[in-house]
């Protein structure tokens, strides 16, 4: 039975879902939270649509075993490729993460907006849908981000490899006159101090995360699922790889970081 003291359940394939446990935590401070980083399989974005359906399934098993109340999809290429097959399969909510191009399609003057994401996100149907429903006067220029989930996870934060590959993936959408960035990947919103020296400060940059927290907080309400008291939560974080590349990232010391092979 689900209670409104479970926690809220994360997984992604890697620790770029936690700039969404970020979010969530913010809003929602006094709910406990289980992340699952799946880094051994990351990325996603390089693998087949089949391929990530059976992993967002095992992370999803994994979640239900710790009697999560609700699963936040914490990827957008397993929200793209994966989160109608598992709405159909199991009947917790499931919140998901698309690119955030209508937002940046509402506020663009240059009427051409540029997105970096992953291939895999990229490639989906999911992303080609919501494409559709942009008006025809604006200009989608995409970007595979490809490397940069990789060095996010081996701790590359900040190098010289990141920085240039940064370069040669925004300086052409700069060159396009766009005026609006949108961050197609939940690794990517660490990414921001550099993408900002970059693109400089006329180009608005737009991740989802502020965005999925809100809509977390609708669906627990929506189905009388918050927490109702104000006790102190609990956070954890499963990592099935070396934990590394978290340590950069932990938002707060209240978080426990446990290394388990899933």
């Amino acid at each position: 039975m689900i209670s409104n003291n479970n926690s809220i359940g994360f997984f992604d394939s890697g620790v770029g879902g936690t700039s969404i446990l970020k979010e969530v935590i913010t809003l929602l401070p006094f709910e406990n939270t289980i992340y699952l980083s799946d880094s051994k399989n990351a990325p996603y974005g390089q693998k087949t649509k089949e391929e990530i359906i059976a992993l967002c399934v095992k992370n999803t098993e994994f979640l239900l075993a710790k009697n999560c109340k609700i699963i936040v999809v914490a990827c957008n290429t397993a929200t793209t490729n994966a989160i109608d097959f598992l709405r159909e399969k199991y009947a917790i909510p499931f919140i998901g993460i698309e690119p955030a191009i209508k937002p940046a399609a509402l506020i663009t003057k240059t009427k051409i907006i540029g997105i970096l994401a992953t291939k895999g996100t990229l490639n989906s149907t999911l992303f080609e849908k919501t494409s559709k429903t942009i008006s025809k006067d604006i200009t989608i220029k995409e970007t595979i981000g490809k490397g940069l989930v990789e060095l996010i996870e081996a701790g590359k934060l900040h190098s010289e490899e990141m920085n240039d590959l940064l370069l040669q993936y925004l300086n052409p959408m700069i060159e396009n006159d766009i005026d609006s960035l949108v961050l197609g990947c939940t690794h990517y919103p660490y990414l921001i101090p550099q993408i900002r020296k970059i693109v400089g400060s006329k180009i608005k940059i737009i991740d989802s995360g502020e965005a999925v927290a809100k809509q977390t907080k609708a669906i627990l309400e929506k189905n009388n699922l918050i927490k109702k008291d104000a006790k102190k939560a609990s956070h954890i974080i499963y990592i099935n790889k070396d934990k590394t590349a978290l340590k950069n990232l932990i938002i707060n010391d209240g978080i426990e970081v446990i290394e388990k092979d899933f």
